[in-house]
Parts: C-alpha cells; structure tokens; sequence
C-alpha cells in the first residue's frame, strides 16, 4: 500500500504568507510579466521571475530596468539569480529587494551545458565552498529584507561524492539562515532524461524536519501536484513546464485539494487568457514585434490543452506576424470546439511538454 503524508493546504516561505501549496517555477523564457500576470488571475499565489544573471542586474540599461520593474500586482514574487561570483551575487540581491521582490531564490540547479561551463547554476553542486559562499554574500546583502531561498539538484550526478556534496550545501544553506529550499530529484548530469526521483525528496523531508521544503520534477498536471504532495511530505511544490500555457492548472490543485472535480478549461477561457498575455506583454516589450516572439511560445503551449491539439498546433505555429496573433487565436480556440461546456478533468488529459533549454533548475 502506498503511504501518503498530510498535505499542507497553506503555504509560507519565511514571513511571505502564501496560500495554497503550488506555486510557478522561474522559467528562463518564459516567467516574464505577462505569464505570471496570466497565472495569478487563474490562481497562482505565488511567481518567480525568469533567472537573471546577477551582472544582467548590475549593468545599468533597458534590461536592468525590466528585471527591476515590479507592478504592484506582480505580489508576491521572487527573483531567481544565477552567477559564480559571491560578491556580486550578493550586490545583485540587494538590487532585486530594493526593487521590491519578496524573496531572492539561489538557482543551483540548471543544466544546461553553456550555464555549467561557466561554473554557474547546477556546477555549483560540485563546489560546496563556492555555494555556501554565495548563500552567506546574498543573506549578509539581503539583511533580513526578504527571505532567502535555494533552488537544487539532487547532486551533479549519482555519484557517492555527488551525493555528499548535496547534504554538505543543504545543510550548510539551512544553518546560515535560508527559509526554504527547493529540490529537483533529478541530478545534474540527467538533465531532464528519465524519471525524477520523488523518493529522494521523502528522504530530504525526512531530514530537514519542519524547515519549509518544496519539490519540482515531472509535474504536468493538478494530480501530478497532489501525488507529489502527498507521496513526499514536501510543502509545497514549483510547478515549471506543466504550467506553460496552462495557467488553469492553479484553480485545478485547489479544486483536488478541497475534494472538487477539477475542469478542463473551455476554449473561450483560453482564448480569453491568451488575450490577457498579450495584452500585458505589449507595453512590457514595448513594441508588437518584440513582444510576438515570448508570446507566439506560450500560445503554441496552449495549443497542446485544445479539443483537437495536433490541429491546434499546426495553425498556431504559423503564426508569424503581431497582426495575425489574435485573429488565428480566435480561430484555434471558437467555442464551436467545446460548444463553452464544462468536462471534468482526468488523468489521461495531462500532457508532458518537451523542454529544449534552461526552463527550469
């Protein structure tokens, strides 16, 4: 029999009140502003930012200005960093508290191979020192501002040594003052290759005690939420490529949560959001053809959630000019399809979308 342990329907991280217990991942790509807009107004609590090198922060210019632009309804949000450098991590930090994110996340956990060549993300797992360095530099530049978070692996792979090292930055993390921390049970090594290892955040919950854990990896769908829950003990989870064109996924974890029959979203509702996303994405861009690129991503995603998703897709990529946006949207989404009837969402509904880069740590 499989054991379960109580789910906690209220998260926090440090004084950061919450709420429910899934939350969206930083996307590198794809969190920008008009996605966690778009999450929050289908019941997303909580957004981290895309992560952003710390000397992006630091470099004065129109980027620098995007990152530290925070609306007063983007709240709360984190700000995820990546960097190899103490010190300017921890300069970086403070630049993202000033601006007025609501926690800093430390990403130790991408894989990606130009990321791991320049000692940044994931590499740092193998370097215990550097990484509790860095944690130090960002709560001594934080002061107590906002609550610090670490974002890991469970190893640089499976090695003994590997494995050691985890524990070593875990541990060093938690006594240095962080408020939570978030595992991917999947080493850096794989990537995104294979199953992630749910069974390692049972053991990491066993470890931690009551300190404040969250779990990623393989989380496509509201019932992938809840197992994950459940089965690990962990807080609460980041939800990463599962909520890519899927904002609905949010109101699907609370409906489980409270005993409810989660819904599919009709195709009225995702031409409405799709809308929303571009209609927040414009200013945030500046101009249409900046703004189509990030866009033209999340709406293909959606296509994937449609009545007849292989059609969906196949009119969505073609998209390739601003003017063209809403009007194939428009067509990809008529309530024709679903005529604007409720179906209950099941199991066999979630898909498992492909991720080609740094989406998530």
């Amino acid at each position: 029999m499989r054991q379960t342990a109580a789910v906690k329907r209220q998260l926090a991280i440090g004084g950061v009140a919450i709420g429910l217990p899934a939350v969206q991942a930083a996307l590198s790509g794809y969190s920008d502003l008009a996605m966690r807009t778009v999450a929050r107004e289908h019941g997303a609590p909580f957004a981290i930012n895309e992560v952003v090198l710390d000397a992006l922060v630091l470099q004065k210019g129109k980027l620098q200005r995007r990152i530290l632009n925070v609306p007063e309804h983007d709240h709360p949000v984190g700000g995820q960093l990546m960097g190899s450098q103490p010190e300017t991590f921890g300069q970086a930090a403070r630049e993202l508290v000033r601006a007025g994110y609501d926690t800093i996340d430390i990403n130790f956990g991408c894989p990606v191979n130009k990321v791991l060549g320049r000692r940044r993300g994931g590499w740092l797992l193998q370097d215990p020192d550097t990484a509790l360095a860095i944690v130090q530099s960002v709560l001594d530049a934080v002061q107590g501002d906002a609550p610090v978070t670490v974002k890991m692996r469970r190893g640089s792979d499976d090695s003994p040594v590997a494995e050691r090292r985890f524990w070593e930055i875990l541990d060093g993390a938690i006594e240095r003052g962080v408020a939570a921390a978030t595992v991917h049970p999947r080493t850096v090594a794989q990537k995104y290759v294979g199953p992630s290892r749910w069974r390692f955040l049972k053991q990491v919950r066993a470890h931690v005690g009551d300190f404040t854990l969250l779990g990623s990896g393989d989380l496509f769908s509201a019932f992938d939420v809840v197992d994950m829950l459940r089965e690990t003990g962990v807080d609460g989870v980041t939800m990463a490529r599962g909520c890519i064109g899927n904002p609905f996924v949010f109101a699907q974890v609370a409906a489980l949560l409270a005993g409810d029959a989660p819904l599919r979203p009709t195709c009225a509702q995702q031409r409405a959001a799709i809308e929303r996303h571009w209609q927040v994405a414009l200013p945030f861009y500046g101009d249409p053809r900046r703004a189509l690129p990030p866009v033209r991503m999340h709406v293909i995603k959606y296509g994937q959630y449609h009545p007849e998703p292989i059609w969906a897709r196949e009119q969505l990529v073609r998209v390739r000019r601003p003017e063209d946006l809403l009007e194939r949207v428009a067509e990809v989404f008529a309530d024709r399809f679903d005529e604007g009837r409720d179906r209950e969402l099941r199991r066999e509904h979630a898909v498992a979308p492909a991720l080609q880069d740094c989406r998530e740590g």
